[in-house]
C-alpha cells in the first residue's frame, strides 16, 4: 500500500480477507478502499458497501466499535441536497446507530450516547420515544458486553497457529477458547432467532481457528455444530436456512483438508460420513481416493473404512471392487483381509469366501502372528473344533512364525484344548509347547508357571499375585494391553487380589510426617518471625504475646548487645553483699549516680521532682507542692507581656 502497488494488494486481499475474521486486517481493508478508491466518482457508494461488508463479517467482534463510529462519521459526511437525501441519510445514519447498539462490544455505552444526541439534534419529541424502544435491547446487548469482556480476558488473538506442542500456555489458550464458544453457545444475548445464535458461534470458531487451526476437534466442533444447526432448522420448517448451513458445514470440512490438514484421516473420515449422510456418494468416493493418493502415510484403515462405506451404500460388490485394490496396494497390512473375510461373514453369509479370503492372507501374512490369531479367533466362533485344531497345527507347523512370535498361539491353542478337548490332549498340547518354550532362555526353570496356563480362565489365576510373581508367569499380551496399571510381564489380578495385596504388605518404619516442617522460605521477614530451618513460622503464641508487647526493631538503632558475651559476663560478675555506699560531701549532701537514683526511685515506687536550678534544694518530701525554678524564662516572659 506504501507503494500504490494497488493490484497485489487486492489479489492478497481476494486470498486471506474472507478466511481470517482480524479486525486489524479489516480495518487495514478499509484504509485501502479509502485510499485506493477516493478519486472514483462511485467512491461513496463503494466505501459505503465496504463498510456494510465489513461490519457483515467482522461487526461482531468486541473491539469492532472504531469501524462503527468510522461508518457512521462517514455517513454524516454525505452531502444532501433537497429534503427527499436528507431525510435518506438521516435513515442510514438512525439504521447503523440502532445495529451498534443492539451488538455487544467495547465502548458500546458511548455509541448508545451518541445516538442520543443525535436524535435528540433531529427531532426532540420523537428522542424519547425512540431510546425507550431501544433501550431495552441496548441494556441486554451492554450487559453481555461485560460479560464478553471478561470472558475473552487473556485470550492471545495474536497468537500464531502451529501443530499441538502439549505444554500448559497451550492447554490452557485451548480452554479458554473453548470457554468462549460454549458461552455463545449457551445464547447470552437470549435471543430466539437460532440464525442470531448460529452467526455469532461461527464467528467464534472462526476467531478460534486462526490460532489452534492445526486442532482438528476445533474444526470437527464447528461442522458438527453446523450440521445439528441445519437439522434443527429443517425440523422447524426452515429448509433454505438449513440447506444453507449444511453447505457451510460441508464448506468447513473441505476447508479443513485442503489447509493445514491435509493428511488428517479423522477429518477424512468423519467428512465422508457427512456427505453419505446427505447421499453424496459421489463425494464420498473422492474423499476417500483424495485420502489414499497420501503417499506419506498407512492407507490400511482408509482402505477397511472404504470397504465399510461401499457396503453400507452401494452392496457388497462395490466393498469387494475396494478389497481389490486394497490387495494391489503394496502398502496395505493384514487388516485388510481380516475386515473383508469378517465382512462377508456378517453381511452375506457365505463361509465360502470367508474361508478363500483368510486362507489367501495367511499365505502373504503366515509370518505375522496377530493375523493367525485373527483366523484363529473365526474358526473358534464358528464351533468347528477339528478345522480349528488343523488350522493351529497349520500355523504352528509352517516354520514361518518364530519361538517368540508362536507364544500367544500355543496359549490359544492351549486355551482351546482346555475347553472343547480332554485331559490327554491337554497334556499333549502342554508337552508341545515347553519343548519350544526350551528354545527361549526367559522360559527357563519355570515349567511351574507354565502349567498355569492350564487352570487360569480370562482374569481368574490358581495363585495370587505374590505367588505369581515369585513363579516368574508372564501375562498374555492381550491381557498386558487391557491392564495398563500393572507391570509388564506380570499377570493382572482383579480388584480383589490388588486390595488383598495392599493389606498384605509388610510395614515398614515410615517417619512421622505430622512433626515435619514444610519448607517456607521468605525473603522479607515480618516482626513476629520465627526462623528455623527449612523457612519461617509463627512462634509460640505466649512467645507471639510478648513480641506484639515490644516495640518494633525499627525503633531501636543501637547499640546492640551481643548476648552471648552479655551471658558470660553476668556469670563472671560478683555482686556485692551490703548495698552500695554512697559518697558524702563536705557540706554534708550525699549523691548517687543518675542511674542509681532512677533504679532507687522504680524500686520505692515514688515520682520523679520537677527539677529546679538548685540541686541543694532538693527533698525527699514528694508530697510537697512543685516549686518552679528561680530563672524561668518562660515566666518572665509572659509576665512582660501582661504589663
Amino acid at each position: 500500500m506504501k507503494g500504490r502497488n494497488y493490484e497485489k494488494v487486492e489479489k492478497l486481499f481476494q486470498r486471506c480477507l474472507m478466511k481470517i475474521l482480524n479486525i486489524d486486517l479489516w480495518k487495514t481493508y478499509l484504509h485501502y478502499i479509502k485510499e485506493a478508491k477516493g478519486s472514483l466518482p462511485s467512491y461513496r457508494e463503494k466505501m459505503a458497501q465496504a463498510y456494510d461488508f465489513a461490519l457483515d463479517k467482522i461487526g461482531m467482534d468486541i473491539m469492532s466499535y472504531q469501524i462503527w463510529a468510522d461508518y457512521i462519521n462517514f455517513l454524516k459526511s454525505v452531502e444532501a441536497v433537497g429534503s427527499y437525501a436528507e431525510n435518506q441519510r438521516i435513515s442510514a445514519v438512525r439504521k447503523v446507530y440502532q445495529r451498534g447498539c443492539i451488538n455487544p462490544m467495547i465502548n458500546i455505552d458511548i455509541l448508545w450516547k451518541e445516538y442520543c444526541a443525535y436524535e435528540n439534534s433531529i427531532n426532540p419529541l420523537i428522542a424519547k420515544k425512540m431510546a425507550e424502544d431501544r433501550g431495552r435491547d441496548y441494556m441486554n446487548a451492554r450487559r453481555v458486553a461485560k460479560e464478553y469482556e471478561l470472558i475473552t480476558k487473556g485470550l492471545n488473538r495474536n497468537s500464531v497457529s502451529v501443530p499441538p506442542q502439549n505444554n500448559p500456555e497451550e492447554a490452557k489458550q485451548v480452554e479458554m477458547w473453548k470457554k468462549y464458544i460454549q458461552w455463545e453457545k449457551n445464547n447470552p444475548l437470549r435471543t430466539e432467532d437460532h440464525a442470531t445464535i448460529t452467526k455469532r458461534v461461527m464467528f467464534a470458531y472462526e476467531q478460534c481457528l486462526l490460532c489452534l487451526g492445526y486442532h482438528p476437534d476445533i474444526w470437527y466442533e464447528a461442522a458438527l455444530f453446523l450440521e445439528q444447526s441445519s437439522k434443527l432448522l429443517t425440523e422447524k420448517g426452515d429448509q433454505n436456512a438449513g440447506k444453507l448451513f449444511a453447505d457451510e458445514a460441508a464448506t468447513v470440512y473441505e476447508r479443513a483438508i485442503t489447509t493445514l490438514l491435509k493428511k488428517n484421516i479423522l477429518l477424512h473420515f468423519a467428512y465422508a460420513d457427512f456427505e453419505e449422510g446427505r447421499m453424496k456418494y459421489e463425494k464420498v468416493h473422492s474423499i476417500y481416493k483424495k485420502l489414499i493418493q497420501i503417499n506419506e502415510q498407512d492407507p490400511t484403515l482408509v482402505y477397511v473404512q472404504y470397504m465399510k462405506f461401499a457396503r453400507r451404500a452401494e452392496g457388497i460388490k462395490t466393498a469387494r471392487s475396494v478389497f481389490k485394490l486394497a490387495r494391489e496396494d503394496g502398502r496395505t497390512k493384514y487388516h485388510v483381509y481380516v475386515a473383508a473375510a469378517l465382512m462377508e461373514y456378517y453381511c452375506s453369509k457365505d463361509k465360502s469366501v470367508t474361508y478363500k479370503i483368510f486362507e489367501l492372507g495367511l499365505k502373504k501374512y503366515g509370518h505375522t502372528p496377530e493375523y493367525a490369531q485373527a483366523y484363529i479367533d473365526y474358526m473358534s466362533h464358528l464351533n468347528e473344533d477339528n478345522n480349528t485344531r488343523v488350522l493351529i497345527n497349520k500355523v504352528l507347523s509352517s516354520g514361518l512364525l518364530t519361538a517368540e512370535n508362536s507364544s500367544e498361539i500355543w496359549r490359544k491353542f492351549l486355551e482351546f484344548e482346555s475347553n472343547v478337548g480332554d485331559l490327554a490332549s491337554v497334556i499333549s498340547v502342554e508337552k508341545r509347547r515347553n519343548l519350544m518354550m526350551d528354545k527361549l532362555k526367559e522360559f527357563e526353570g519355570k515349567e511351574t508357571a507354565l502349567i498355569i496356563d492350564r487352570y487360569r480362565y480370562m482374569d481368574l489365576y490358581p495363585c495370587d499375585t505374590t505367588e505369581l510373581r515369585a513363579l516368574g508367569y508372564q501375562q498374555p499380551v492381550t491381557q498386558t494391553f487391557m491392564s495398563s496399571s500393572t507391570e509388564a510381564g506380570m499377570a493382572a489380578p482383579n480388584a480383589n487380589v490388588v486390595e488383598e495385596e495392599s493389606v498384605k504388605k509388610p510395614a515398614y518404619p515410615k517417619p512421622d510426617t505430622t512433626q515435619m516442617l514444610p519448607f517456607k522460605p521468605k525473603k522479607v521477614l515480618s516482626t513476629e518471625a520465627h526462623t528455623v530451618p527449612g523457612g519461617v513460622f509463627p512462634p509460640p503464641p505466649v512467645a507471639s504475646h510478648l513480641i506484639t508487647l515490644m516495640p518494633p526493631p525499627a525503633c531501636f538503632n543501637g547499640p546492640f548487645v551481643i548476648i552471648d558475651k552479655f551471658i558470660e559476663q553476668l556469670k563472671d560478675m560478683k555482686l556485692p553483699d551490703a548495698p552500695p555506699q554512697f559518697e558524702h560531701h563536705v557540706n554534708g549532701d550525699t549523691k548517687m549516680d543518675p542511674g542509681t537514683a532512677l533504679s532507687v526511685e522504680h524500686a520505692s515506687g515514688k515520682k520523679r521532682k520537677i527539677a529546679t536550678g538548685d540541686s541543694r534544694n532538693e527533698s525527699d518530701d514528694e508530697d510537697g507542692p512543685a516549686v518552679p525554678p528561680i530563672h524561668d524564662i518562660y515566666r518572665s516572659r509572659q509576665q512582660k507581656r501582661v504589663k
